[in-house]
């Protein structure tokens, strides 16, 4: 029932299905994001030790 009324406009606190397939979609790419993230961020810290490794002292 009340997915109905959030489809037929008579509720807009809550999403239609439009908004939570958008709402989906944008959590899935978050979760993407902040794992390509962190990553990112291990390979970095990776990298600048085998380069300061390389560094004359």
């Amino acid at each position: 029932m009340r997915r109905a009324e959030a489809e037929s406009g008579s509720r807009p606190d809550l999403p239609t299905a439009g908004e939570r397939e958008e709402i989906r979609k944008l959590r899935r790419e978050d979760y993407e994001l902040r794992r390509a993230n962190e990553i990112l961020k291990a390979a970095s810290v990776f990298f600048a030790i085998e380069l300061d490794a390389d560094r004359p002292r």
